[in-house]
């Protein structure tokens, strides 16, 4: 008794911690923490534990309640448990309404040992004390259902997604053809929008869907599903790795869908998923309302008396699927989702970025600073540029039509102008004249621009429209050359050579009848 005292003093008069006070005395800080509680609860305090006797401290320490005599009323301890599920209520708070009915009744430390014997009696997972509205327990069921194609009898079988409520075990389920991430978001919007609210928690399995790394101080979510639960203001608290008891209430809530759900309709064919999701949902309604066994009421009425009205409003639209990727920004300034590429300026090639894909839009992050949108390519579309992400010379190239493209020819003469529009006109596609007109105003890097157009007026001239007649003239110096002089140099005279007025009265064809006689 003497080393009960002096941890009551070193506790209450010292203030030391526990474990402090366990090395002191020479005891474990287990053992500190129990006299604290026990005093506490006795009502004690420093110094009137000092002055006591050892006898009359150990009767409030250490009495055997199991042998005292119950009072006449009996505290109603499913209302008691029922109560403790509601925000901010404790044994403490419900004893002392308790006893302002019942002044003769329990002292405080009775009524917490009543009460637990009691409760022993119950599930495990109905001796939990979950707050209403507090916790939502999701996760996949083991079992899955078969589904039968009505063309080919295949069958594929889909999977059992399960949540339920702490304090009311109300649950909810949906069928779907896999475990898919955009799935298993669009099941927490679906099971959200069938409590008519959200809670403060969501309590997931570790599944790779959801949490990419597991860490009981740090777990690290999925984007998208930490930005789900951003946008529905929940907290993801994922269960420990190998804890079933973390979310036993969705194991038993899995494990009881299972054996009233799935095994009822073993012998149905089911040949479609939402087929099979009309005749779950009845069954579901039939669980939900199926009352308790060893409490009043079922989780229908539970849930309607604590949960739901501690359940949070829903937001005005539902959360949109959107994915999270990081990406690498590739050499072209693109960067790679879904066979898609997406530009982004190009100064950031090679740097990390963060892509956020809705169904219409794909968004592109860098450093957390938006730096590009884009509309989200379709079915038959594998780019999606915009040409101010591109470099100067890479606008120009890309920004190209037969007119730009002849007026920056016009920048280096007007016959380079007019011998680009005279090739263009001759082209079935403009494609086919771009780069021979970007070819000879290049040449302008190697030759004045003087010449280049001078060259490109000899062409003219000649009905030369390719990039290597343009070039040969230069070449050869033909630019230098009068193009007067060469059209006025006459042909030779000879017998073979005819004229075209030779042709224009038909002489050789009345040749060639009268060598044929």
């Amino acid at each position: 008794m003497r080393k009960i005292k002096e941890v009551l003093k070193l506790k209450w008069h010292d203030g030391l911690s526990n474990r402090k006070i366990a090395t002191s005395c020479n005891v474990s800080p287990s053992t500190v923490s129990d006299l604290v509680q026990r005093a506490a609860h006795a009502g004690l305090s420093w110094p009137s534990v000092q002055e006591m006797t050892d006898r009359a401290l150990e009767e409030l320490l250490y009495v055997d309640v199991s042998v005292r005599k119950p009072p006449d009323a009996m505290p109603n301890w499913q209302a008691v448990h029922k109560e403790l599920s509601r925000p901010k209520v404790t044994l403490k708070l419900l004893w002392r309404e308790y006893k302002e009915i019942q002044p003769d009744g329990f002292q405080y430390t009775q009524f917490c040992y009543h009460y637990r014997q009691w409760a022993k009696h119950l599930d495990v997972v109905m001796r939990q004390h979950h707050k209403a509205g507090e916790k939502l327990f999701v996760d996949w069921a083991g079992q899955t259902v078969p589904i039968h194609n009505p063309i080919t009898g295949e069958i594929s079988e889909a999977y059992l997604f399960v949540a339920a409520l702490g304090a009311s075990n109300y649950a909810f389920v949906r069928l779907y053809p896999s475990m898919e991430l955009r799935n298993w978001i669009q099941a927490h919007c679906l099971a959200f929008e069938f409590f008519g609210g959200t809670p403060v928690i969501v309590v997931p399995d570790n599944l790779k869907t959801g949490i990419t790394k597991p860490n009981y101080y740090d777990p690290d979510l999925n984007p998208t599903y930490a930005d789900m639960a951003r946008h529905y203001d929940v907290i993801v608290l994922p269960a420990r790795v190998r804890k079933p008891n973390d979310k036993a209430k969705v194991e038993s809530a899995v494990l009881h869908v299972e054996r009233r759900i799935l095994a009822a309709l073993r012998d149905y064919t089911f040949f479609s998923v939402d087929e099979a999701n009309d005749a779950i949902a009845e069954k579901l309604q039939e669980v939900n309302n199926e009352p308790f066994q060893k409490l009043d009421g079922s989780r229908t009425t539970w849930f309607l008396e604590l949960d739901k009205p501690a359940l949070s409003s829903l937001p005005e639209k539902r959360y949109e699927f959107r994915q999270w990727k990081k990406a690498t920004v590739h050499m072209d300034y693109h960067v790679e989702f879904e066979k898609r590429f997406y530009s982004v300026p190009y100064k950031l090639v090679g740097k990390s970025v963060e892509v956020l894909a809705t169904q219409t839009m794909v968004e592109i992050f860098y450093q957390g600073i938006p730096v590009a949108a884009h509309k989200r390519c379709g079915k038959f579309e594998r780019f999606s540029t915009k040409s101010e992400h591109m470099p100067p010379s890479h606008q120009k190239y890309a920004s190209r039509s037969p007119e730009t493209m002849e007026a920056w020819a016009g920048q280096i003469g007007e016959h380079v102008q007019e011998w680009a529009h005279n090739l263009f006109e001759r082209c079935r596609h403009p494609e086919q004249g771009y780069r021979a007109v970007l070819g000879v105003i290049r040449l302008s890097n190697k030759y004045t621009s003087e010449r280049v157009n001078n060259a490109c007026k000899r062409a003219i001239i000649y009905g030369a429209y390719s990039y290597r007649s343009v070039k040969s003239i230069l070449e050869k110096g033909l630019d230098s050359v009068s193009p007067d002089h060469l059209t006025q140099t006459a042909l030779p005279e000879h017998e073979n050579v005819r004229g075209a007025e030779y042709y224009a009265v038909g002489g050789g064809e009345s040749e060639w009848a009268s060598n044929r006689h």
